[in-house]
């Protein structure tokens, strides 16, 4: 709360009425789980009860939005009442590689990142120690980055939200033993289900036991944090298509994942296990969701929650036949990379009408979900999924308003969700071979723009340089400039992506998470 006032109405804050304002915290284990209270106390008391840590974290958000806030001034919201989660798990995937946002910036910011998250609502935070960066776990890069996701996850638990991991069933290091490699020319490999040919093949001798080798190191590392989730994927990358493991989600994936499962509960007692479904029978069906109802006929003892998700539609199999073993279902929005490319390259991509499409799908049928979330960009997009997650009746419309109301105090809300909306009608042709081609069928590039700068005329100095802003309003110029049809991309383009880089420390990054660059617009001329 001292951070979130700092940051928006700077050191010294007066109170509407010129009274000081108390602000109370206080755990009460009879509210149910996660849900929070606000009630006025005596004099100008604000009380705030939570059924625990994180619950308190989640009304002082609700607080916080509902109030006015200006540089050197700040108005307590009046919204009181109770207010209780529809759906258990809410969580965020931090994908912790590539050398993007979460892999490298300072490590405060990522911490004051998942505060800013708990207060929109999210239970859960997940990293990844993704294997194929090292030569095992003794490579010299291993044990800082080691070090990094336990910092990462130590304030996690710290602000009383579960933590998590996420693994690959057949994951591998990159120097894994040639001869226990899968076989990844299975439908999709080399596209949306692809590998970095390093996985191993659970039905060659000794390959089991050496994934129970690395998993039994990584795990081992961990045991300090005591995460409360672990995640097993099983594509994407990862896989196997011999003859042993096909259909690899109800064969080979399920005899890796079991064991990946067993070890986790030796290392982590009280951890809930989430089996990833994530493209399975896609692009061919190949047998795989029918195979796990199958496999999974009666509720198996190793899972607590089936994940499904794809990037697009919704897989239809678990809405139609049900969840295998009747576990609950979780989702995986996909909003990071969808349509742009690089992801997050140009910008925020915020979404909020594709979203609101997928939520209605299946809102009635989920216990929640799992973002995946790639940086910084995505902000509004975690905002609106926080919500749905909250409040299976709230719109993506209402948490778009809410979000600009908010982040960006002053402005005209009604122009600046407009200019929003017509961002995500834009949304498409983001590749730098397309900058030759003037994108069809511009939806109002430039009113977006002007809502944008108009915006920047009234907001206080700290918004206006703000990264929220920042990302959004780079996003609209660079909109212009592309509707425009440039046949390549000029001296503002590279100053607002210069920006980008800046914003989510992405010097170093891997082509797929860092904005473009003269030098990677050059050789693709």
């Amino acid at each position: 709360m001292k951070r979130q006032l700092e940051e928006r109405c700077g050191t010294d804050v007066v109170f509407d009425d010129g009274k000081d304002v108390a602000i109370i915290t206080r755990i009460d284990p009879a509210l149910h789980v996660d849900g929070f209270t606000i009630a006025s106390g005596d004099s100008n008391e604000i009380i705030i009860a939570g059924s625990n840590i994180r619950a308190v974290y989640f009304g002082l958000g609700k607080l916080l939005r509902t109030s006015t806030i200006s540089p050197g001034k700040f108005i307590p919201g009046k919204w009181r009442g109770t207010s209780i989660p529809d759906t258990p798990f809410r969580g965020v995937y931090l994908a912790t590689h590539f050398f993007n946002f979460y892999h490298v910036a300072p490590i405060n910011a990522i911490q004051d990142y998942i505060e800013d998250l708990a207060l929109w609502g999210f239970n859960t935070i997940v990293v990844w120690y993704d294997m194929h960066h090292f030569n095992g776990i003794a490579d010299p890069g291993a044990k800082p980055f080691i070090d990094r996701l336990r910092d990462i996850l130590a304030r996690v638990k710290g602000l009383g939200l579960q933590a998590g991991l996420t693994t690959i069933a057949n994951e591998g290091y990159a120097n894994s033993p040639p001869s226990l490699r899968a076989d990844q020319t299975f439908p999709g490999s080399k596209h949306v289900r692809g590998g970095y040919g390093v996985e191993l093949c659970p039905s060659k001798p000794g390959a089991l036991e050496l994934i129970d080798t690395w998993f039994e190191e990584q795990f081992a590392a961990f045991e300090a944090v005591d995460p409360d989730v672990v995640m097993i994927w099983p594509y994407d990358q990862g896989g196997c298509g011999c003859p042993g493991c096909k259909p690899w989600g109800a064969n080979g994936f399920l005899r890796a994942a079991e064991r990946v499962a067993n070890i986790a509960r030796r290392h982590f007692p009280g951890a809930r296990i989430i089996l990833s479904t994530w493209l399975f029978d896609s692009p061919l069906n190949e047998g795989e969701w029918a195979g796990l109802n199958a496999k999974f006929s009666s509720r198996p003892g190793w899972v607590d929650y089936i994940l499904a998700d794809s990037h697009d539609a919704f897989p239809a199999h678990p809405l139609e036949h049900g969840v295998p073993g009747g576990l609950p279902l979780l989702n995986f929005p996909e909003i990071s990379m969808w349509g742009m490319s690089p992801w997050g390259g140009y910008g925020a991509n915020p979404l909020p009408a594709r979203f609101q499409a997928f939520w209605d799908r299946i809102k009635d049928r989920v216990s929640g979900g799992l973002l995946y979330s790639e940086g910084l960009y995505e902000d509004l997009n975690k905002a609106i999924w926080a919500q749905f997650y909250w409040s299976r009746a709230r719109t993506a419309v209402d948490t778009l308003r809410e979000y600009v109301a908010y982040e960006f105090p002053g402005c005209n809300v009604d122009d600046v969700v407009k200019a929003i909306h017509v961002l995500e009608q834009n949304h498409r042709g983001f590749t730098v071979k397309r900058w030759r081609k003037r994108p069809a069928g511009d939806a109002g590039s430039k009113l977006a723009a002007r809502a944008f700068v108009d915006a920047s005329q009234v907001l206080p100095q700290h918004v206006t340089r703000s990264w929220r802003w920042r990302v959004l309003f780079h996003r609209a110029m660079l909109d212009v400039q592309r509707f425009r049809g440039h046949p390549y991309p000029n001296n503002i383009v590279w100053l607002a992506l210069d920006e980008l880089v800046e914003i989510y420390h992405a010097g170093r990054a891997e082509p797929c998470v860092r904005p473009p660059t003269r030098r990677r617009a050059r050789t693709l001329k």
